[in-house]
């Protein structure tokens, strides 16, 4: 591949905040966006600019395979619970079903390691009753 057939991210941030309205709903973007711009101002604006605006933005991947990288990468790394929550139910609003996504932390289970996908499946257990019933995970 020559460098020059590389597409360039872009940061478009109205295209980032649309992005996650859809991904997360304006409810949840509100309060998780605020409650960290409260704490380091700036720092979500930056986050929705250059992820959501910016590495979502390329082509090549759809929101689904997105999905699944996010869960197997978030499952790999551990100890990041309440992001794995929030793209489970992601996962859940951009057409994977319980049974894919359940798939996949089990699939990883060789490559991570059984502790790391157990709690994954942990936590999607909790995202998808709290689904069911309109909650959230903490």
């Amino acid at each position: 591949m020559n460098p020059a057939d590389l597409v360039p991210a872009p940061l478009d941030r109205a295209a980032g905040y649309a992005l996650l309205d859809e991904l997360a709903g304006p409810q949840t973007q509100a309060a998780t966006l605020t409650g960290l711009d409260a704490l380091a101002p700036g720092f979500a604006d930056w986050i929705v600019t250059s992820l959501f605006g910016g590495t979502y933005q390329r082509p090549g991947l759809g929101l689904r395979d997105r999905q699944v990288a996010n869960l197997a990468a978030l499952t790999a790394l551990g100890g990041v619970e309440p992001q794995l929550a929030d793209h489970v139910r992601n996962s859940l609003r951009v057409g994977l079903s319980r049974e894919e996504i359940t798939e996949v932390l089990v699939h990883l289970a060789p490559y991570v390691g059984v502790p790391k996908a157990l709690a994954a499946l942990r936590v999607a257990k909790t995202a998808f009753a709290e689904a069911e019933t309109g909650g959230r995970a903490a």
